[in-house]
């Protein structure tokens, strides 16, 4: 298997901008938290804005902690909105006002958001927001295992080693205690993906988390 590798600029005067958005309180987490902490330990960062669009207050108290644990040491932004879980289509006109504002307030260098293809319903509204306002930006697309089975063919893979792998579910297990008696919500789940794709891309730690990349500009 050739591999083309894929990094972000040194020569840069500053630190990566980078933008996270959830529909769901865990959706970053399991999507991207690995790619996250990784970005975090090779890269200077100069920002995060992580976004999470439906809560309630339970779920926003885990959310929070979670992304502080997450974004530990790095200038960040974190907002949770409360928009109604499973309802996104019908709340969109409030919900692209908080897209509009996202715009003013960061330009971000990479975007990480829902898949196209996603069935859940709040997932896709999120995607076709993201594309509708960050039309010149690098948008990674994560996906998100679920009931549906709708796990699609990535083209970008992000290898990962043991210690990040092992951190990104320590701390979603560990902040999302409303989720713990679900039946996917387990280790074996979320490191079976990542085994998966770590397979998929030769990672040299057998692990990975995968993206859809659907437009990349070569200068």
């Amino acid at each position: 298997m050739q591999k083309l590798k894929f990094s972000f600029d040194h020569s840069k005067s500053e630190g990566l901008k980078i933008l996270c958005l959830g529909a769901h309180c865990d959706d970053i987490e399991i999507g991207c938290g690995g790619t996250i902490l990784k970005l975090i330990q090779q890269y200077d960062i100069e920002e995060i804005h992580w976004v999470v669009f439906c809560s309630n207050t339970t779920r926003k108290k885990e959310a929070e902690e979670s992304a502080s644990q997450f974004l530990e040491g790095v200038k960040s932004k974190v907002i949770v909105h409360n928009f109604k879980d499973g309802y996104t289509p019908a709340q969109w006109s409030e919900i692209k006002d908080e897209f509009e504002t996202l715009k003013k307030i960061i330009s971000p260098d990479v975007i990480f958001t829902h898949t196209r293809d996603d069935r859940h319903q709040d997932h896709r509204t999120i995607h076709n927001f993201t594309w509708n306002t960050f039309r010149n930006h690098m948008i990674l697309e994560y996906e998100i295992p679920k009931y549906d089975g709708d796990l699609g063919r990535p083209n970008l893979f992000v290898p990962l080693d043991e210690k990040i792998t092992n951190r990104k579910i320590e701390i979603t297990k560990s902040s999302f205690k409303s989720q713990a008696e679900k039946q996917w919500f387990d280790d074996e789940l979320f490191k079976g993906l990542m085994r998966i794709r770590g397979m998929e891309s030769v990672s040299e730690f057998g692990l990975a988390e995968a993206f859809l990349v659907r437009k990349i500009i070569l200068n």
